[in-house]
């Protein structure tokens, strides 16, 4: 008989007003994230040492990078480098799955 081992479950949480985030895996090297978008919620403007991956699973948003502006949609994404500021802002309600390495302890 083999045993089998259940995955953590992590909580989700209040990230901004009208953004839901949970950790979905996470490894000190990297970490999935989800982060749920009500239409027009904004994640502000912020950097981090991390390397981050966003890929819109589904939803438009008008993300900026490093001072440039992006109309994303579903399947579409994009990589922000260590320290670059970034942000967005929902046009349709959407999701969007973030990788980050290393790991967002701040998030844990």
């Amino acid at each position: 008989m083999t045993q089998t081992d259940s995955l953590p479950e992590f909580p989700v949480r209040r990230a901004d007003p009208g953004v839901e985030r949970q950790v979905l895996s996470e490894d000190p090297a990297l970490m999935v994230v989800s982060f749920r978008f009500e239409k027009g919620a904004v994640g502000a403007p912020h950097s981090h040492p991390h390397v981050q991956s966003t890929y819109v699973a589904r939803g438009i948003f008008e993300f900026q990078r490093g001072g440039r502006t992006y109309l994303l949609k579903a399947g579409d994404s994009l990589i922000v480098p260590s320290g670059v500021e970034h942000g967005c802002r929902c046009l349709e309600a959407g999701e969007l799955i973030d990788g980050f390495t290393p790991r967002r302890e701040d998030f844990l």
